[in-house]
């Protein structure tokens, strides 16, 4: 396989695995707590990433981390893993998955609007006709197939669902200004993370083992939403000529995991979940797509 075929491999090797997290997600709360299900998975992914860096021989590398690098990962593993999949994990607790899953996809639209404080980026016409086009999105999926299914939808939840978008997006922004190699980055990030998560179930829980149940969902969560597939991704980008092209694909994921979604959860996929969906996935590529200059 040369370079290109390649990459849209692995991207949609990783678009395939993540389509099936949500449904994980869901098996592995009916047995283990939010705090519980992400410490679990934190612990594999971990155990992953290692792996990975010893086969590439960087182990040496992985110990000369910086204060200044140990600092920046401080700060990113308390927004990823520990604060995002703790809010994450939670929405999915309280809300269908068909529900849960396309409200935490708007972060692309999160990342617009941060941007504007934290990159001193403008905000645009073509940024608020997509946030529009989104939020109309979030109605209808919202609304889990007519307008008194609005009352079914729990707030909370779906407000946790949309918080995750936003802490997503900071961790995303605070990623793209860390220059470190990527798999450095994850190793160090989650190493704080779980020192976060271990406290925080020391601190607030009964800091009892997991519930053996639940242990093999954390470990499909650790193996596939944490960790081989961030490393098949980063692959996929590093091959691929046109990122943009390649990272397209993984609109595709959201869709797909409505088809685990209802087969393997047995929820009833609504029309308006599509609908919804199809908006948010519209917003967000009208967001990105360039304008064209006009010819001379």
């Amino acid at each position: 396989m040369n370079r290109i075929p390649k990459a849209y491999f692995y991207a949609l090797f990783s678009v395939l695995l993540w389509s099936t997290v949500a449904t994980a997600f869901k098996l592995g709360l009916q047995q283990l707590s939010p705090l519980y299900l992400i410490l679990t998975a934190s612990v594999f992914s971990l155990l992953i990433f290692f792996v990975a860096i010893c086969i590439q021989g960087k182990i040496r590398e992985l110990f000369t981390v910086s204060w200044s690098g140990l600092g920046k990962s401080a700060l990113m593993g308390a927004l990823n893993p520990f604060g995002y999949y703790l809010i994450l994990f939670q929405a999915y607790s309280l809300l269908p998955a068909q529900v849960a899953q396309p409200l935490n996809m708007i972060w692309p639209i999160t990342l617009a609007l941060l941007s504007v404080p934290l990159l001193k980026q403008k905000i645009t016409f073509r940024n608020i006709i997509a946030i529009l086009i989104s939020f109309i999105g979030v109605i209808f999926i919202s609304s889990q197939g007519s307008l008194s299914g609005m009352r079914n939808t729990n707030l909370t939840g779906a407000l946790l669902a949309i918080g995750s978008s936003v802490i997503w997006s900071l961790f995303w922004i605070l990623s793209v200004m860390d220059k470190r190699d990527e798999i450095f980055k994850l190793f160090w990030n989650f190493v704080f993370g779980l020192i976060y998560l271990l406290l925080f179930a020391f601190l607030f829980t009964d800091f009892s083992w997991p519930d053996p149940k639940g242990i093999p969902a954390a470990i499909y969560i650790g193996m596939f939403e944490l960790g081989i597939t961030y490393i098949l991704w980063m692959k996929a980008m590093h091959l691929s000529e046109n990122n943009a092209k390649t990272g397209n694909l993984i609109f595709l994921s959201p869709f797909i995991s409505l088809v685990f979604i209802h087969f393997i959860l047995g929820e009833t996929i609504f029309a308006t979940t599509f609908i919804g969906l199809a908006l948010i996935i519209s917003g967000i590529w009208f967001q990105q797509k360039q304008v064209k200059p006009m010819p001379d």
